[in-house]
């Protein structure tokens, strides 16, 4: 159900960057108040706390919504998504403080830390789940469209979604083989249908609309369901071949079309999935940071570069993002791939070496218990992986793809897999991703549990890595 409010239709036109400014702005606002009503201390008012804590606060939220993704208008949060990512920035800069009135509580009561606290939360979130807060309409993910058809249907399909819907754009039309050009779309044409596989491996797109209904369409219509299916794309259908102005459709589909997922929906278990991650990858990061600082002097004195490797990767649909992983090769490791293509000991795409010469000594035994790749916690947490799910491919490795394999690319990449607790490097490219084919298959959130829980003894042993 969409809410109509003066200031969200007002933003609506500020585009993403310009609505996360005002979000970004409005939390200062809301951490300000928060500040200076903890400030009030029997009956007096503690200038230099109220600055402090303005400053501190201010310093660290914004460091959190930097580290977090909070404030970029392509995380792909939804609603609820963001109100857990609101509820953890609230966290982090309250614990703070918390600890603070425990160890000088002089200084800070826990009354004032209290204080600050419940006027900070329930604002937030009041704003969120009321729809007039300013990140509610700046954080809903926008869903890239791909329009086949350029008639009467598709224009007017294009046409709803550029006006009425700021949850989806166009950026593309094909034409069947019986339509003429049209210089009225609101996305450049891309070819025709037959065009539709390259299409969807060229770009980002999270579902295809088939906008059309004529009889001599049906076999184009036809191949391109196939090629959606077999890529895991998305796909809408017309529900009829009319379009009506007053009468409304009385199921959930209220935009005239049917829609098709290649995955099973599952919505609650996926929802619950997701707070899980959420919870899991905050917890973790809180008990292994002792094993994080740790990792991170031992790289950072064994060899020169930073402690850090940020490499793109592709996630959900196409989407790319930068993964995190401790460098465990020399500073100069891609440059020197190159070199190494022809001693590639992995069939397909991927490269791997056993003995790979760029790997550092501190990095070989990182690797080997995949400690280089506890950092993808934030990752994570940003919502750019799962804890669960097919590892994050390289584009160059996505761009070898057969059409099959693809379709991996149809749900959130993870930080474990059947392949993981499955041989790992002993494993051929092919059975990898059959594996991760029928866990796209055949998910279910005990089968995430279960890997997780056959995870944990193949990571500590180091069974099957190099």
């Amino acid at each position: 159900m969409r809410i109509h409010l003066p200031m969200a239709e007002r933003m609506k036109f500020k585009g993403p960057s310009g609505v996360q400014e005002l979000n970004r702005v409005g939390d200062v606002v809301l951490l300000t108040v928060a500040s200076l009503f903890a400030a009030a201390r029997e009956g007096t008012f503690q200038w230099q706390l109220a600055i402090g804590l303005v400053v501190c606060c201010t310093t660290v939220w914004l460091l959190a919504g930097r580290a977090l993704h909070q404030y970029d208008p392509a995380n792909g949060r939804g609603f609820f998504d963001d109100v857990a990512m609101t509820m953890v920035m609230v966290a982090v800069v309250s614990a703070p403080i918390v600890l603070l009135s425990a160890i000088e509580p002089q200084l800070v009561s826990i009354t004032q830390a209290a204080r600050f606290l419940v006027v900070l939360l329930p604002t937030t979130l009041l704003l969120r789940v009321r729809g007039v807060g300013l990140r509610l309409w700046g954080s809903r993910p926008t869903v890239d469209v791909l329009i086949a058809g350029i008639g009467p249907l598709g224009r007017l399909t294009g046409n709803e979604i550029a006006d009425d819907d700021a949850t989806r754009r166009v950026v593309g039309y094909l034409a069947f083989a019986n339509e003429a050009p049209h210089d009225r779309l609101h996305a450049p044409l891309l070819g025709t249908v037959d065009d539709l596989e390259s299409a969807l491996r060229e770009r980002v797109v999270g579902e295809v609309y088939f906008a059309s209904t004529a009889t001599e369409d049906r076999a184009q219509l036809q191949e391109g369901i196939r090629t959606c299916e077999k890529l895991g794309v998305p796909f809408a259908l017309p529900v009829c071949a009319y379009r009506l102005t007053r009468a409304k459709i009385t199921n959930p589909s209220s935009d005239g079309y049917l829609h098709f997922l290649t995955v099973r929906p599952k919505r609650f278990e996926r929802m619950c999935k997701r707070g899980f991650d959420i919870l899991a990858s905050i917890g973790a990061l809180i008990v292994l940071s002792p094993l994080l600082l740790l990792t991170a002097l031992a790289v950072a004195i064994t060899s020169p570069g930073p402690v850090l490797f940020k490499q793109e990767r592709v996630g959900l649909h196409g989407r790319k993002f930068n993964m995190l992983k401790f460098r465990s090769m020399v500073a100069d490791a891609e440059a020197l791939k190159a070199r190494l293509m022809a001693a590639n000991e992995r069939s397909g795409p991927v490269f791997k070496m056993k003995r790979d010469p760029r790997v550092t000594r501190v990095g070989r035994f990182i690797r080997k218990y995949s400690i280089d790749e506890l950092p993808q916690l934030v990752n994570v947490l940003r919502g750019d992986m799962s804890l669960v799910g097919p590892r994050p491919p390289l584009a160059s490795e996505v761009a070898k793809y057969e059409g099959w394999q693809y379709r991996r690319l149809s749900v959130r990449p993870g930080l474990t897999c059947v392949w993981q607790v499955s041989g790992r490097d002993n494993i051929s490219f092919e059975e990898w991703m059959l594996l991760d084919m029928r866990y796209i298959d055949h998910w279910s959130l005990m089968a995430d549990f279960d890997l997780i829980r056959r995870t944990i003894p193949v990571v500590l042993l180091g069974r099957g890595a190099s």
